[in-house]
């Protein structure tokens, strides 16, 4: 495996990562805002996940661009020339997000208004972070000598676009739903777990029919990357497959508990299932980064540069882990703190 190579599935690897804890995440902010005053704890479970948890996913995004700059600084450049605007207002969403989080425990007044800015931000973000990946495709970028721009009239005309956030904002809550109902159950709140089981059912088809119009409506703007996905196709037959254990593991009864359904499996089914779609989908892209104009071998860093980055990578992942580790058992196994009122 080359350097490059090796590089790219890093990067793609913390892209994953950071797919599903941040659907988890600001899907958990969305519902915290829609079940804020419901009759059930909804609300409070998935503010009771949110609050703890925000800071570790704001940490892989911050793992994720310093991997994406490190190994790719030519990459970094191209993108973040042209999405200068939405990559703002990313920082300013996800700044103004923070802030209300932070404060919002300390002072009472603000607790209302973290819940309506961690809602709306949790739909806001996802749909500029996955607008790189239409133009990522190509057709949207304007090169003139050394200068490139974002063709935003063509980019904003594009029924890709939409379907894209579609996707996104579908995934995201479907993942969240299937999260926080089994975050219900093993708080023993099988009204808010009936609620978000529900959510899941009606959500789980969305996705699948988005990223199918997806598919259908690329194929214009996009065909090289539709004949390399169609190259793939064995690793998206796994996905779908995946996808319907899961989606049917949602009617299973579990022994001993009151009740259908079994939300643990279904989550890990379905991030099974998007793990095997994201395997496809990233090889059929490969070499390109934006397509036609930088594949991975003209943007990598040095050699000395590249393993200065996995030293140092191997070194942050060894401290982090036995925290990431404390955080699960302190706020995702703890019984204490999953069953309080």
């Amino acid at each position: 495996m080359s350097e490059e190579v090796l590089a790219i599935l890093i990067m793609w690897s913390f892209i994953f990562v950071y797919s599903i804890f941040g659907s988890i995440d600001f899907g958990a902010g969305f519902w915290a805002m829609v079940y804020n005053n419901h009759k059930t704890m909804a609300g409070k479970i998935a503010n009771r996940f949110l609050s703890p948890t925000w800071e570790i996913t704001n940490t892989f995004l911050v793992l994720l661009v310093v991997a994406f700059v490190g190994f790719f600084p030519k990459g970094a450049y191209t993108l973040g020339t042209v999405m200068l605007v939405p990559v703002s207002l990313i920082l300013f969403f996800l700044a103004i997000r923070s802030a209300f989080m932070v404060f919002s425990y300390s002072v009472q007044g603000y607790r209302k208004t973290m819940f309506f800015i961690s809602g709306i931000s949790g739909l806001l973000i996802p749909s500029l972070l996955i607008a790189v990946l239409p133009i990522s495709q190509g057709g949207f970028i304007s090169v003139d000598g050394e200068t490139q721009s974002l063709l935003l009239g063509k980019l904003f005309s594009s029924p890709t676009l939409y379907l894209y956030v579609l996707f996104g904002l579908t995934s995201e809550l479907y993942l969240s739903s299937l999260f926080l109902a089994d975050y219900s159950r093993v708080s023993n709140r099988e009204d808010a777990y009936r609620l978000y089981r529900g959510n899941a059912i009606l959500l789980g088809p969305l996705t699948l029919l988005s990223a199918l119009f997806t598919l259908i409506f690329m194929a214009p703007e996009a065909g090289w990357l539709v004949d390399n996905l169609m190259g793939q196709k064995i690793w998206f037959i796994l996905s779908l497959i995946s996808f319907c254990i899961a989606y049917a593991s949602l009617w299973w009864p579990k022994q001993n508990r009151p009740g259908i359904g079994r939300p643990r499996f279904t989550l890990l089914a379905t991030v099974l299932q998007y793990g095997l779609a994201s395997v496809g989908y990233g090889l059929a892209h490969l070499p390109y980064i934006v397509y036609p104009d930088l594949t991975i071998y003209e943007a990598f860093t040095t050699t000395e540069t590249f393993y200065s980055l996995m030293i140092m990578y191997i070194v942050g992942l060894a401290i982090l882990t036995p925290g990431f580790y404390v955080f699960w058992r302190l706020f995702l196994k703890d019984k204490r703190y999953l069953q309080q009122d």
